[in-house]
C-alpha cells in the first residue's frame, strides 16, 4: 500500500487490505488485547512497516521477541507454511523475509548500548513520581532543585543529589526562613527512598555521556527507519522505573523537538509497551503531563501507540486521543470484564457486517479488529483484520547475534564509558574541604599571634579546670547524697544494739588492760 503501512486484510474473505495512513500516523494509536493473542507480532509487523516507509521506531522489548527484526525470517521456520499461506489469502504478493536496522539500548548496559540522563534532565515532578515521594518530601525536593540552580551545582548523577540533601539539612534553619519548614525526616525519607532506587539499578539511569535524542531518529544508508529496542526484561523488575523513563523520553522529545504541523509521514514513532504502569496509582499531576504530551506532540511529528491488555488502562482523556486502534481479544470472564468489553467496542464506528462487540471476544491469534483513521482523520469503519505475518524473524536471537549488532551499530563506543565531570557533589566536597582548611589555618594563625604570657594565661584558663556541666552538678549531689546516707547508716548502728554491743565490748577491753 502506498503512503500506509500495510496491517492485513478485512472483509468476509479478508481481501480488503487494511493499513495505517502515514498522514495521520502521528495522530497516536492504541493496540490491546489479552495475553497470547498476537500483540507482540503486530508491533513487530508495524515497526517493519515503519522503518520500510522510512520512520524511526522506539519500542520496548519486555519478553526479548522483538529482537528478531534485526534478522531476517527464514523457510526452515516452522511456520514458513502458514505465513505463506496468509500472505495469499490476503493478497501480500510481494511477501519475503528482509532483516531490518536494528540499534539495542539498555539502562543496565548489557544487552544494548546504555542509556542515561541527568537527575536535571528527569526534573523534581517525574523523580517525585519515581521516588514515590509526599507532598511535603516533594516539596523539598523542588528546593533542591532551586538551590542547585541558584547555586550553580550541577546535578547529573545520585550522588550528587544525595550531597545536596546533605548540605539543606546541614543548612535547614536557615533554608526554613526562605522556603518554609526543611524537615529533617523528609531528608530522611529522600535519602532512603534514593538508596532504594540505587538497589534497583537506578545508578545506572542517571549520569552522563546523556541520550541524545538525534541517535533515536536516525535512518540507514537504504533510507529505512532505525528500529531503536530497548531491552526491558530485566528492566520490568522496578516498574516505576521502567515508566519513568520511558515518560521522560517522551516529555523530551516534546520539549525539544520543533513543529511541523502535520508531516507527510512522522518523524518518529514510539511504542509504550505495558502502558497500564503509567497510570497506575499516578498522582493527577502527572497524568495531566501525559494528556498535554499526547495532545500536543502529534504537532512535533511524533506518533505514540500505547500497548496494554485492556483500553480500559487507559485514562478516558488520553485514550481520546488515540485515533488509529487494534484491538485483539478480549476476554469476558466476569460480570467487569463484560463491560469493558462492551464499552471497548463502543468506541468504534459501526460495521453493519458483523457485531463489533462479538467479533472482539471471538477474533482467534493473529486477528484483530481494526479501526484506522482515514481523510480529514475521520475514524474508519471498524474491521475484523487478519494480522499479515513477518518479514523478519518471529521470536528472539541469540546473545551472540545481538553482540554482533550491537558491534556494528554506529552507536558502539559512544555511551559505553560513564562520564564523571565535576557537579554538586564535587563542588560541595571542595566547598567543606576548603571551609575546614580555612578554620584550622585561622586557628593556627590566632594561636601564633598570642604573646607567650597570654598563651601561659589562656593555657592555664584551658585547663585549670573542668567545667561545672549539669550532669557534673548531678553527679555531685548524687555522690554527696550516697556519702551522707551511708554516714547515717553507720550512726544508725552504731546506736542500735549491735553498736551498744561492739562499744561494750571495746570499753571493757579497756577498763581490763587497766
Amino acid at each position: 500500500m502506498e503512503d500506509a503501512v500495510f496491517l492485513g486484510g478485512g472483509g468476509p474473505d479478508y481481501g480488503t487490505k487494511q493499513g495505517l495512513s502515514l498522514k495521520y500516523a502521528n495522530r497516536h494509536g492504541l493496540i490491546a488485547g489479552a495475553t497470547g493473542t498476537g500483540k507482540t507480532v503486530t508491533l513487530q509487523i508495524l515497526a517493519e512497516g515503519f522503518s520500510a516507509a522510512g520512520v524511526p521506531v522506539f519500542m520496548s522489548d519486555i519478553k526479548g521477541d522483538l529482537s528478531g527484526l534485526a534478522r531476517a525470517g527464514s523457510e526452515t521456520h516452522k511456520l514458513h507454511a502458514p505465513f505463506t499461506e496468509r500472505a495469499a489469502t490476503i493478497g501480500f504478493a510481494d511477501y519475503t523475509y528482509a532483516a531490518f536496522p536494528v540499534t539495542f539500548w539498555d539502562l543496565f548496559g548489557e544487552q544494548g548500548h546504555p542509556v542515561r540522563t541527568t537527575v536535571s534532565e528527569m526534573g523534581p515532578l517525574l523523580l517525585s513520581q519515581l521516588l514515590d515521594l509526599s507532598e511535603p518530601q516533594e516539596g523539598i525536593l523542588n528546593i533542591a532543585f532551586r538551590l542547585a540552580d541558584e547555586e550553580g551545582l550541577p546535578l547529573l548523577d545520585l550522588k550528587d543529589l544525595q550531597a545536596l540533601l546533605i548540605w539543606i539539612g546541614e543548612n535547614a534553619s536557615a533554608l526554613s526562613l526562605r522556603y518554609g519548614n526543611v524537615a529533617s525526616s523528609s531528608i530522611g525519607a529522600i535519602q532512603r527512598r534514593l538508596l532504594v532506587l540505587e538497589n534497583q539499578g537506578g545508578t545506572n539511569l542517571f549520569g552522563e555521556p546523556a541520550l541524545a535524542l538525534s541517535d533515536l531518529m536516525r535512518c540507514d544508508a537504504d533510507g529505512r527507519g532505525m528500529v531503536n529496542i530497548l531491552a526491558s526484561d530485566k528492566l520490568m523488575g522496578a516498574p516505576k522505573l521502567y515508566a519513568t523513563f520511558l515518560l521522560w523520553l517522551l516529555s523530551e522529545l516534546f520539549e525539544e523537538l520543533p513543529e511541523v504541523g502535520d508531516p507527510d509521514k512522522p518523524k518518529l514513532v514510539f511504542f509504550f509497551d505495558e502502558a497500564h504502569l503509567l497510570f497506575d496509582d499516578a498522582p493527577k499531576a502527572l497524568v495531566d503531563k501525559v494528556e498535554q504530551v499526547a495532545r500536543l506532540i502529534r504537532s512535533k511529528g511524533v506518533g505514540v501507540y500505547f500497548v496494554t491488555q485492556n483500553p480500559a488502562d487507559v485514562p478516558d482523556d488520553i485514550l481520546g486521543q488515540l485515533g488509529n486502534r487494534v484491538q485483539h481479544a478480549l476476554r469476558a470472564f466476569t460480570a467487569k470484564d463484560r463491560k469493558e468489553l462492551r464499552m471497548a467496542a463502543q468506541t468504534y464506528r459501526e460495521n453493519t457486517a458483523f457485531d463489533t462487540e462479538a467479533a472482539i471476544r471471538e477474533v482467534g491469534v493473529g486477528e484483530a479488529v481494526t479501526s484506522m483513521l482515514q481523510k480529514k482523520g475521520v475514524p474508519g469503519i471498524v474491521e475484523r483484520t487478519l494480522i499479515r505475518p513477518p518479514s523478519s524473524q518471529l521470536g528472539p536471537i541469540t546473545p551472540e547475534e545481538r553482540a554482533e549488532v550491537m558491534a556494528s551499530s554506529d552507536m558502539a563506543g559512544k555511551y559505553d564509558q560513564p562520564l564523571d565531570r565535576t557537579s554538586a557533589f564535587e563542588i560541595l566536597r571542595d566547598r567543606a574541604a576548603k571551609a575546614a582548611a580555612e578554620a584550622a589555618r585561622a586557628e593556627e594563625q590566632a594561636e601564633e599571634a598570642e604573646t607567650p604570657a597570654a598563651r601561659d594565661f589562656n593555657a592555664g584558663r584551658r585547663y585549670s579546670g573542668t567545667r561545672v556541666t549539669r550532669s557534673t552538678s548531678r553527679a555531685t549531689r548524687s555522690s554527696t547524697s550516697f556519702g551522707d546516707q551511708m554516714t547515717k547508716m553507720v550512726v544508725k548502728e552504731l546506736t542500735g544494739t549491735t553498736g551498744r554491743r561492739i562499744v561494750r565490748g571495746i570499753l571493757g577491753g579497756l577498763f581490763k588492760g587497766r
